[in-house]
């Protein structure tokens, strides 16, 4: 379980609070059966992590889940996205990547 240090760093609130308010349409709907515990289990959105901010997280699972769009298929934010989820596994967080088009 990583330190509570590491979330939700001061520095990036408002990128995290702009994020919040400017869900991508598949956001939204993931987030529209996410919140208020629909599962069972908390979900928080555009959770800091380190210097990363992650779509989805529930603490209980250790997990984040991310929605990727078109922007994730270059080479280079194929490259970012891979550092980004080994560092998030080298906290214990399993990292869920889920495509847009599903």
């Amino acid at each position: 379980m990583p330190k509570n240090s590491i979330f939700n760093i001061q520095q990036h609130t408002y990128l995290r609070k702009d994020l919040r308010h400017n869900l991508t349409y598949p956001e939204r709907k993931l987030w529209s059966a996410l919140k208020h515990r629909q599962l069972g289990i908390k979900f928080r959105r555009q959770h800091g992590i380190g210097r990363y901010i992650v779509d989805f997280y529930c603490a209980s699972l250790c997990m984040a889940i991310e929605l990727d769009g078109n922007s994730h298929f270059n080479t280079e934010a194929i490259q970012y996205d891979r550092i980004r989820d080994d560092y998030l596994k080298s906290l214990g967080i399993h990292v869920i990547r889920i495509w847009n088009s599903d």
